[in-house]
């Protein structure tokens, strides 16, 4: 053991001094809670992303393909479906389903109460792994029979909610076009995404149904739904599909469909940077204090080792060995507690939200353990590298009037 290990372990477990030893425990209790905060943070933002991200994603899909046309509004403008298309969009690695769908606003009556809605109609292609998880009540929309499934439909409950319906109940629903048509629907499910724009906007139900509406030619379909396997890489796989997209067709990502929403999760990126960086700055004025404060009531014992020979970098070294185990029982500590609330909110859900403001009923949790092992790494490498300059206070201490001081 070299010279400052050991002087350091004697100064750190053995002091008897009371005042440092409180300095050094609010030093430690400093590091715990910051480091708890960023750990809990950083993993309240990544799950917060990831949770609206896949709602999101769960309805709309990744990639939309659509007519290239000037139309912008909810009426889907028809093409013929491309197997061909299909089939080579399927070839990329990325690309994980292909759906065809359309869409087209209507108003729905129901116990005296009307409703402008846009019907979102799906074939038996569709994925419904993502709707079964939303489900309130109901089943999701049975393609065996054709016929059938033109007659049912599937409601938000905020829907549902508005117009006083619940699964098993009838209602109307007219489409505004020439002439004027309506059409009778039983309500199979009722879905709750829990984004608002979703919930109030749209409903379930088939794509052969708007094909008859808007007298289609058969086969033709209003759009194709993407889903893609990375969603990291969801702006490349756009622009890979884009060089086999036949000519009258186009592409949008989600991110372009929804922007407000996707703008407003990168700027919980920048809110946590600020929160690690407040945190940091915390932390390591804690410790200089610390520092400080052990340098000044060892000044004795400063000047007789260098009265014995030692060299000011060893002192230094003595007490930047004693911030590093004091900063390890922070950070130590600082884990059990980020972690630890962590694990316990996502087992429990215990800490709610309303689900109006915020999209979601829980806060959600994501640990990233490198994310993890990054914070700890750096809170450690900043704090002693910051610590290195109040530690050159021992250069300025003389053996003689520190002697005599004592």
């Amino acid at each position: 053991m070299s010279f400052a290990s050991f002087i350091s372990a004697r100064i750190t477990f053995k002091s008897k001094r009371t005042f440092s030893k409180l300095i050094v425990r609010i030093a430690i209790i400093g590091i715990m809670l910051g480091l708890g905060v960023m750990i809990l943070s950083l993993a309240i933002v990544k799950g917060f992303k990831r949770e609206i991200r896949e709602k999101i994603r769960g309805f709309a899909g990744d990639i939309r393909v659509v007519k290239f046309d000037l139309n912008s509004s909810y009426e889907s403008s028809p093409f013929v479906a491309d197997p061909k298309f299909e089939n080579r969009a399927m070839k990329s690695p990325l690309i994980t389903r292909v759906m065809p769908f359309a869409t087209k606003p209507g108003i729905i009556k129901a116990n005296n109460e009307i409703e402008g809605v846009v019907l979102k109609g799906v074939d038996k292609n569709y994925d419904w792994s993502y709707f079964k998880k939303t489900m309130v009540a109901g089943d999701v929309i049975n393609f065996t029979d054709s016929v059938e499934a033109q007659k049912e439909i599937m409601l938000s409950q905020t829907t549902a909610n508005r117009l006083k319906l619940k699964v098993g109940d009838k209602l109307l629903m007219y489409f505004v076009q020439e002439p004027l048509r309506k059409r009778q629907f039983k309500i199979k499910g009722i879905f709750s995404i829990g984004v608002e724009e979703v919930d109030k906007t749209f409903v379930i139900g088939s794509l052969s149904l708007i094909n008859r509406l808007n007298d289609w030619k058969p086969g033709e379909i209003g759009e194709y739904e993407l889903h893609v396997s990375d969603f990291n890489r969801v702006d490349y796989a756009a622009n890979k599909l884009d060089d086999i997209l036949p000519v009258k067709l186009r592409s949008y990502t989600v991110g372009e469909d929804y922007p407000a929403i996707f703008e407003w999760l990168n700027l919980l990126d920048v809110n946590s940077v600020v929160m690690l960086v407040l945190m940091v700055i915390v932390a390591v004025i804690n410790m200089i204090s610390a520092l400080l404060i052990m340098i000044l009531e060892r000044t004795s014992m400063i000047g007789m080792f260098k009265a014995m020979g030692a060299t000011n970098w060893n002192i230094q070294k003595v007490f930047l060995f004693n911030a590093t185990y004091l900063i390890g029982l922070g950070l130590l500590l600082g884990n059990a507690l980020g972690l630890g609330l962590g694990f316990f909110q996502q087992q429990t859900h215990f800490f709610k939200l309303d689900q109006a403001s915020y999209y979601m009923t829980f806060v959600p949790v994501e640990f990233n353990f490198t994310d993890i092992f990054l914070l700890n790494l750096g809170t450690l490498v900043i704090c002693l590298l910051v610590l290195i300059i109040p530690s050159m206070l021992v250069s300025k201490i003389s053996p003689v009037k520190a002697i005599r001081f004592k």
